[in-house]
């Protein structure tokens, strides 16, 4: 696959990754100025920057550009490997490493009229936003407009059906408590940014029992935002999708929800 081909795939699936560049060389270097590598949170690649012991330095930055999310730019001098240096061909060389952070992801489970409120503000905020249910009929652009995918399949099963990672929120809107406990234990091992469930404290409760007997860890089940959202007394789904986006962008940019003017 071309480097181009996948930074396209990338962004077509608000996927994470980090492109590595030359940018400048001297002398002779394994691969010239303009040669790209495209390397993905696994440490998999996509083109190459000159193999070897500087294509290994190169990925092991990319990777902590992507904890960090700043850019960065690297020099190699490749005379020496005695002295440290990744090679031996005579040259120097500079790579800018530049992290490829996505819009912000909203996995929306749950296809009824709350999650329908959830997906048309999303959408309208900006976010990426992928609307889930075990139920063909009500995940269908038909039933939910505005979403850019649709994912039929148990809740259990959507961990293999799109990346979620350090940029996805999950809100769970489903229609029962069975439901987001027989689903939660898959999605409490992926790295999101925020997971809440819709519901009554009553209806938490149940669910919160049946995730501890299924085996899953009390530390786990305190991350779920439950009862989800801010308190709005909110009554109609498109106020309720106003409560839960506003937490979601709340704890997002590190506010706290507290008014803005003066008491």
């Amino acid at each position: 696959m071309s480097i181009y081909r996948a930074l396209a795939e990338l962004e077509a699936r608000a996927g994470v990754g980090v492109l590595c560049t030359i940018v400048e060389t001297h002398g002779s270097t394994p691969r010239n100025a303009g040669s790209k590598m495209l390397v993905y949170p696994d440490g998999s690649f996509v083109g190459t920057v000159g193999g070897g012991e500087l294509e290994r330095r190169a990925i092991d930055e990319a990777l902590a550009a992507l904890k960090d999310g700043a850019p960065r730019k690297i020099a190699y001098s490749m005379n020496d490997p005695a002295q440290g240096d990744p090679g031996l061909c005579g040259g120097q060389l500079e790579i800018f490493i530049e992290p490829i952070v996505p819009k912000a992801k909203l996995v929306v489970i749950g296809g009824g009229h709350v999650g329908k409120a959830v997906v048309h503000l999303a959408a309208w905020l900006g976010f990426h936003v992928i609307i889930s249910d075990d139920r063909p009929e009500f995940c269908t652009p038909q039933a939910v407009p505005d979403a850019q995918e649709y994912i039929v399949c148990p809740m259990s099963q959507l961990a293999e059906r799109t990346e979620i990672n350090a940029w996805t929120s999950i809100v769970l809107t489903t229609r029962g408590a069975d439901v987001d406990a027989a689903g939660l234990p898959v999605l409490l091992k992926q790295a999101f940014a925020y997971i809440g469930v819709i519901g009554s404290r009553r209806r938490w409760v149940t669910t919160k029992k049946l995730l501890l007997e299924a085996g899953v860890d009390e530390t786990q089940i305190e991350i779920i935002k439950s009862p989800i959202g801010l308190e709005l007394n909110a009554e109609t789904p498109e106020e309720i999708a106003v409560s839960i986006l506003a937490q979601i962008i709340m704890l997002r940019r590190g506010g706290d929800g507290a008014t803005m003017s003066a008491e």
